[in-house]
């Protein structure tokens, strides 16, 4: 069986840690008088689907890779509406994180 990359490690914790403080984050925003207010559930959504793709990605699962791919993706056209700063270091780090899940490593990783 194939030994996961530490990168695999890196990018599944930190998608789970960064996830887990945006839900703990924006729990916060809850109103029990509007328990199904639409923008927050998306916004809780996102954040659990970044838990989900973290864990996923440690299993090994090659479509959490492509989910985490897809949600930076989504974060760097957020940024866009943000300051440049942002938008760069999203880019950024859609590019590193990119480029750790498909090397041939990671490859071999999903592959197993």
């Amino acid at each position: 069986m194939t030994k996961r990359p530490v990168s695999i490690t890196f990018i599944g914790w930190l998608f789970i840690i960064a996830g887990a403080v945006g839900v703990a984050y924006h729990a916060g925003e809850f109103d029990g008088r509007h328990p199904f207010d639409p923008e927050l559930l998306a916004v809780l959504v996102v954040r659990l689907l970044a838990i989900l793709g973290g864990v996923f990605v440690l299993c090994g699962s090659n479509w959490a890779r492509w989910l985490l791919v897809v949600w930076m993706a989504f974060h760097v056209a957020l940024s866009a509406f943000h300051s440049a700063t942002e938008l760069i270091v999203h880019g950024l780090l859609f590019a590193v994180i990119t480029w750790l899940l498909f090397r041939s490593a990671a490859t071999a990783w999903f592959r197993k």
